[in-house]
């Protein structure tokens, strides 16, 4: 015999749309030296390089400096350690889904239903992931700063705000981390590289964990 739950506490958070995070370091701020600005857009392309001819494991520390013609100091200073360079390398195109999801055009961003915008959420994710995956894997923090740092904490408090607003009587904090799971850059890369999924049946799997979740129908 099932038991009722007790009603769900309302949320203490903020409710408002979640504010663009920064992800990378201070030294992206606009009064930058103009000499430190060439310095690390350098490295980030000597970074760029590497990956392209040895993959992700291949930027080190140690091969950025060699590449850029600079000393292994200059790589730690600008950016603090090894996941710190593999984050300024992806921080275009997160800053790119960041502004299409406060501002860009629905239904990613404002003006579209709240599960509309879950749908093209999800989709936007994996396509970025299908892009950047590798890269992503290796820009992962350690388990202990995985769910803290700016970018995902951004991401998850959109999806946790959508949520509130298709389903106001569901603990949405708490649903959203579970929603992220989906969208987790180890498991895209378990599911397309070892288990051979395409990436459309991803897309459509995010499809119907919307529709089960907010209680919807699938879009025809």
């Amino acid at each position: 015999m099932s038991v009722s739950l007790p009603p769900f506490p309302k949320p203490q958070e903020p409710t408002g749309e979640p504010v663009l995070l920064e992800l990378g370091s201070s030294d992206d701020e606009p009064c930058l030296r103009a000499d430190a600005a060439r310095n690390r857009a350098r490295l980030l392309e000597a970074a760029t390089r590497l990956i392209e001819e040895h993959g992700a494991a291949g930027v080190t520390m140690e091969a950025v400096a060699v590449a850029a013609s600079v000393g292994k100091g200059t790589v730690f200073r600008r950016f603090g350690d090894r996941t710190g360079l593999l984050t300024a390398l992806l921080d275009h195109s997160a800053k790119q889904l960041q502004a299409a999801l406060l501002s860009g055009p629905p239904p990613l961003g404002p003006g579209a239903p709240p599960v509309e915008r879950l749908r093209a959420f999800g989709q936007a994710v994996l396509r970025q992931a299908a892009d950047h995956l590798e890269l992503q894997m290796a820009a992962q923090p350690e388990a202990a700063r995985r769910y803290s740092i700016p970018p995902t904490r951004f991401l998850s408090g959109h999806v946790t705000l959508l949520l509130r607003q298709a389903v106001p009587d569901a603990d949405c904090a708490l649903l959203a981390q579970a929603l992220m799971g989906y969208l987790d850059p180890a498991l895209i890369h378990h599911l397309t590289e070892e288990c051979g999924m395409p990436m459309e049946r991803l897309e459509a799997g995010w499809v119907d964990l919307v529709a089960r979740v907010t209680r919807t129908e699938l879009p025809e």
